[in-house]
């Protein structure tokens, strides 16, 4: 477990009721022709599950793991920084909607990326940035999209890693729509949210109706 440190106050992260059930409803997710994932580390996986999920287009978003090599990581081994997987979120998204193309603008517009392991008050591998791609398509898109945050001097360096994807393992269930069912928790409401808020500011036209 690790500690957001405020002077004179310590906020446990991550430490509601832990369960090993993994099980997600999958009957949330609308299936159609159009209908595409993507994959993306940018820090606390809460923190980002919500950013994605305020995009129009997006119909879902799970909390998991991905980067390392150890097969079924608990939170724990994540958290101890032993299975090298990073806290991920898996996208399910319409094509139709939203592209590809914006989902890696909202990825490189709501987290720091030339930060190495560490975003706000959360540091270690598993906070690291990444783009996981799924083909050369995706790929190809992030590496333009880096290349052009260089060019535009955003960002002097960017540590984002370009990665294929292999294995994505879904987070305890505990960990899925976290901010949306613990909106009094300390982290969402001194962290998370106010990151969610900066994200809408900078891309109200890529927002849900009802974010508005």
């Amino acid at each position: 477990m690790k500690l957001f440190v405020v002077p004179f106050l310590f906020f446990a992260l991550h430490s509601c009721g832990q369960s090993s059930d993994r099980k997600v409803d999958s009957s949330k997710v609308l299936h159609t022709d159009s209908l595409q994932t993507a994959y993306f580390a940018a820090g606390c996986f809460w923190c980002v599950e919500a950013i994605f999920e305020s995009i129009d287009g997006v119909e879902e978003v799970y909390s998991g793991y991905s980067g390392g090599k150890e097969k079924n990581p608990t939170y724990e081994t994540v958290t101890r920084g032993n299975s090298l997987h990073a806290e991920t979120v898996q996208i399910f998204y319409d094509s139709t909607k939203v592209t590809y193309e914006e989902l890696l603008n909202a990825f490189f517009g709501s987290h720091d990326p030339s930060t190495l392991n560490r975003q706000g008050p959360d540091y270690g591998p598993q906070y690291r940035s990444i783009i996981f791609y799924q083909n050369e398509l995706e790929k190809n898109a992030a590496k333009r999209n880096v290349e052009k945050l260089l060019s535009e001097k955003i960002f002097d360096e960017i540590m984002t890693q370009i990665i294929p994807l292999d294995v994505f393992y879904k987070a305890e269930i505990y960990h899925q729509d976290y901010e949306k069912r613990n909106p009094n928790n300390s982290y969402i409401q001194l962290v998370s949210k106010p990151r969610l808020d900066s994200f809408k500011a900078k891309y109200e036209g890529l927002l849900k109706k009802e974010q508005h």
